[in-house]
């Protein structure tokens, strides 16, 4: 075996060990415009306003939509979100479902808000299909301990992830349509942006029927300034 062969033979093993994802990738929704489906947002398309983001491969059910917070403009009933003013939420069906099909694994997470109960399931497959890789069980706790923001109904945002072993390709975000709104979703860490650290929501609060994300009767105010950690 010459040098050459064996040099090539080295750069397929490493190739082939190689984790599916290098470093966490974050979606923060920033730039998906309101009301708008996500669509190919981020996977080198455009979202159903034309809007492009980064391409990630990640690719949306058509029920899911992207909505800015009343003070930036939009039609958004919730307050002190993670990201600057846009979240992930769904007006129609029980569910939505995101697809990556080159595969992710360690960990996942994201933050949300939530009137209702509601639940996350990671798949080995695309469009929720294959082996069952986990599952998060998500609380309604949109209004405990708010501060900062005021003028959305939806106001509390926990973080919640999992660790996992093996390839996931997809996410079922099931739940009642506009009550449960996420922000950066998170692939390759069990906490959004970053470690594996695994956190839980604290217990919610009754769900409070008749309101939505996107906003009823929301008044629009000057966006005020909330330090986060």
């Amino acid at each position: 075996m010459n040098k050459v062969t064996r040099a090539c033979l080295a750069v397929g093993v490493f190739t082939i060990a190689a984790p599916v994802l290098a470093v966490p990738i974050v979606l923060d929704f920033e730039g998906v415009g309101s009301n708008a489906s996500i669509d190919s947002f981020y996977n080198g398309g455009t979202d159903s306003e034309g809007n492009s983001g980064t391409d990630y491969g990640v690719e949306f059910s058509g029920n899911t939509l992207g909505i800015v917070d009343a003070d930036a403009g939009g039609g958004g009933n919730f307050a002190n979100e993670p990201s600057s003013d846009t979240i992930m939420f769904w007006l129609t069906a029980g569910s939505s479902v995101l697809n990556l099909a080159s595969g992710f694994d360690t960990g996942f997470s994201f933050y949300y808000t939530s009137s209702t109960a509601a639940s996350v399931n990671v798949y080995s497959g695309v469009n929720a299909t294959g082996t069952l890789l986990g599952t998060l069980d998500l609380l309604a706790q949109y209004t405990d301990n708010c501060s900062g923001d005021p003028s959305g109904q939806f106001c509390n945002w926990d973080s919640i992830g999992l660790t996992f072993e093996g390839t996931a390709r997809s996410i079922d975000f099931a739940g009642t349509a506009n009550q449960t709104g996420y922000d950066d979703i998170t692939f390759g860490s069990a906490t959004p942006g970053g470690s594996v650290t695994v956190s839980v929501p604290e217990p919610g609060a009754l769900a409070l029927m008749g309101l939505g994300l996107a906003g009823l009767g929301v008044t629009r105010r000057k966006r005020r300034k909330v330090t986060r950690l």
